[in-house]
Order: C-alpha cells, then sequence, then structure tokens
C-alpha cells in the first residue's frame, strides 16, 4: 500500500440496502432505468433513488457481484443491493473500487447465490488521501470506457449503414425505381447506376428488377463447408461459442489445445464466412469473419455461410442477418428448452439474386464497412483488456495514475 493511502472497510465507505420489487404487471412506461443484477433490465416511471449511483447485483446465476453504475435517477431492483450513502467518496471512484472486487466468495450459502451486505461491509480495501485523487483515477477510467463505447457506437452505425444500403439496392431497389420513374439514382456514379435496369417483372418473389433471379443465400454460399477432425485439426484453436457473438460482436475467442476444446469446437472458420446461431436464432448470435486468424474455430450451433466467390460475401452476411430474416428463423425454431433451427434453414434464406456485377459493385461498397467493424472491435478489445489490467493495480494504488496514462496512451 503507498504510504499516503489509508486501509479502511467498505463499510466506512458506503451504506448499502437492498433494493425493491416491481413486478412486470406493475411497471408502466417511462424513462426510469430499472436496474437489476447485471445492469438496466427496463424502464418505469418512477425512481427508488437518485443519480447518480452504484448497484451491486445480490442474487443470480452469473451476476452476483456484477457492479453497475447509473448516472441519473432509477429503480433499484429486489436482486440488487445499491448505494444509499457514499459517505464523501466519489461515485465514480466507489464503482471502480466495487469493480475491482471478486464477490463471489462472499456467497451467503443459500440455494440461489446471493450477497449480504453484512458481509460485504468488512471487506478491507485501500483508498487515496483525497476525494480529488478519487475524481482523478475515476476520471481517467471513465476516458477509457468512453473510448472504448464510441468505437462500439462507432460499430452499430456501420452495421446500419451496411443494411440500409443492401435494404435499398436488394429489398427497395431504390436504383431501379428511380431509373424506371426517369430520375437518376441517388448517391451512385454513372458507371454504378448504369449497372441496374429500368424495368421490373413479376418472379416468385413478387415483382423484382428486369433480369434478376428469385433464389436463395444457397446458390452464393455453401454450408458448413469446413470441419475439423482429429487427424487434421490444429494444435491450438481459437475457439467463438455461440455466447461469444451478438449482433456481428465478437468477444475475444478461447485459445485452447484442440484436445482439451469443448467437441462442439469443430466448424472452421474463414474469411468471410457468416455465422448465425441456429440456437435460440432470436438471441441474434452472428457475425461476419472479415479475417479469420489462423486455428479460428466456430461452435456447431453455428450454421457456418461460406461464399463461392469473395464478391458474395458482404452480400450473403446482410441477407442472412436482416432483422426480418433473424425474426423468421426464432418464429421456425423449436424443440423446447433449446429451441433451434436447422442450418438448412439459414441456408435456404430467400433473396432476390442480382447480376454478378452488381453483386461485385456492392462487395466493393458494403466490404470496408464489414472491415472496420471488425477492427473497430478488436480495437475495443485491447482497450477493454488494458483497462482490465490496469483497474485493479490503478484502483490499490499498485500503479499511479501518469503510469496508467502512459500505458494506455501507448494501447493504439
Amino acid at each position: 500500500m503507498p504510504s499516503d493511502w489509508h486501509s479502511k472497510s467498505l463499510g466506512d465507505l458506503l451504506a448499502l440496502q437492498r433494493g425493491f420489487d416491481l413486478p412486470s404487471q406493475d411497471r408502466r412506461s417511462g424513462p426510469i432505468p430499472i436496474m437489476g443484477s447485471a445492469g438496466i433490465t427496463g424502464f418505469h416511471d418512477k425512481a427508488t433513488t437518485k443519480g447518480p449511483g452504484v448497484v451491486i447485483g445480490r442474487s443470480g446465476v452469473g451476476s452476483m457481484g456484477v457492479t453497475s453504475f447509473i448516472d441519473r435517477d432509477f429503480w433499484a431492483l429486489n436482486t440488487t443491493l445499491f448505494v444509499t450513502d457514499f459517505k464523501g467518496n466519489d461515485a465514480r471512484f466507489i464503482y471502480y473500487l466495487l469493480s475491482s472486487i471478486n464477490f463471489r466468495h462472499l456467497d451467503s450459502g443459500s440455494a440461489q447465490a446471493s450477497l449480504n451486505r453484512n458481509l460485504v461491509y468488512p471487506v478491507r480495501v485501500v483508498v487515496p488521501p483525497t476525494l480529488d485523487e478519487q475524481k482523478r483515477i475515476a476520471g481517467f477510467l471513465a476516458t477509457v470506457e468512453s473510448r472504448i463505447d464510441l468505437l462500439r457506437q462507432t460499430n452499430a452505425t456501420l452495421e446500419s449503414i451496411a443494411q440500409a444500403l443492401f435494404k435499398s439496392w436488394f429489398i427497395d431497389f431504390d436504383p431501379v425505381r428511380a431509373k424506371a420513374e426517369g430520375r437518376e439514382p441517388l448517391g451512385l456514379d454513372a458507371a454504378t447506376a448504369a449497372l441496374f435496369p429500368a424495368e421490373f417483372e413479376e418472379s416468385a418473389l413478387g415483382v423484382i428488377p428486369k433480369g434478376w433471379r428469385a433464389g436463395s443465400i444457397a446458390e452464393l454460399s455453401t454450408l458448413n463447408s469446413a470441419s475439423w477432425t482429429a487427424r487434421r485439426a490444429p494444435e491450438q484453436v481459437a475457439y467463438v461459442d455461440l455466447a461469444g457473438v451478438k449482433a456481428n460482436c465478437f468477444d475475444p475467442p478461447q485459445r485452447l489445445a484442440f484436445a482439451d476444446a469443448p467437441s462442439r469446437a469443430r466448424r472452421e472458420l474463414r474469411s468471410g464466412d457468416t455465422l448465425v446461431g441456429t440456437v435460440r436464432p432470436g438471441n441474434r448470435s452472428f457475425g461476419y469473419v472479415a479475417e479469420a486468424e489462423p486455428g479460428l474455430t466456430g461452435s456447431t450451433g453455428f450454421a457456418v455461410l461460406s461464399p463461392v466467390a469473395a464478391t458474395s460475401a458482404a452480400f450473403v452476411y446482410l441477407a442472412a442477418t436482416r432483422d426480418e430474416n433473424i425474426e423468421r428463423l426464432a418464429a421456425l425454431a423449436d424443440g423446447g428448452a433449446y429451441p433451434a433451427v436447422r442450418p438448412e434453414l439459414v441456408h435456404a434464406t430467400a433473396c432476390v439474386l442480382p447480376l454478378q456485377n452488381v453483386l461485385g459493385v456492392f462487395h466493393a461498397v458494403a466490404s470496408p464497412l464489414l472491415a472496420s467493424i471488425a477492427a473497430n472491435t478488436q480495437r475495443a478489445r485491447v482497450l477493454v483488456e488494458t483497462r482490465d489490467t490496469l483497474l485493479p493495480r490503478l484502483i490499490s494504488g499498485k500503479l499511479r495514475l501518469p503510469e496508467a496514462q502512459a500505458l494506455m496512451e501507448s494501447t493504439p
């Protein structure tokens, strides 16, 4: 402990209270966040607590001890403990301090994991000597989180742009409609506009651009084309589980010896592949592999769509993961506790098939957007790993703020 820091119990720094019941039938539409054991779970028209606030998950598998910060008034559910008094300490600093503590060992021992505030209070921590130092440390960590959030927001925007472009070209047929009405297609140069017809014709999917075909993404991709076997598997795999992908946001892959990997770690993934989760497809466990590292491996819970031509990759991903298609798969899922669809249903997703030159131009526009999403995901991952490494050392005084700032500045 640094000589100028102080050892205190959590009970010296804050007071906690259990949250309040709010059955779903009693919730009313409003702007007030409802804080559950793992963060915001909904909204209500009434608050129990003034913000800013700090909430600790009191119960729940995997969420007991999870700490959340909320910068506005909120309703704290009974599955939480929330801070009622910061006793003169900075609220955000207290959030980071509590985030650095593993509360799992304080499980009260009931049938369901549960955290008792009387077991929290005696936990010893070290804190800076002044409120200003607390604020400086919390401000630095908040800046890092802002960088992470900005990358994630940027990715959401890029994803929306790619989906909007796909919808404009291949669902609404905006360039074709413009030409049919004697207008110049918006946002297209003359060479690209010339690739689109100026007429429509009937098809099995309704009215489509003349010369295009009604078909499915099965004509542009292969399904689960490459799987590891004991004979040809790599020694090490970078494993992507179903829970590790959410709406094209990938968690860091698990790096395992193939011999130690779960039996579902079998799908060999390649650049340009689209992953669509077949178990509970409504959970939106889908993503695009912009650039596959050696040994990248997906769960057999994914339908893996590999483009037959590189220029089809962006089209296949955006066609397979449209909201309407994910909703279709969710409605078709069956199987009781683990509702699922067959991978063939994903592969058979109906779509309009444009001419190859249109696919090529679309890929040239959409592929850089998807590559930027992957690059931003990697940057965010590095920042998260750096933050998680720095936080416990910084919050305990083992690493001083100027050193942490220098380390973060060197992070790409």
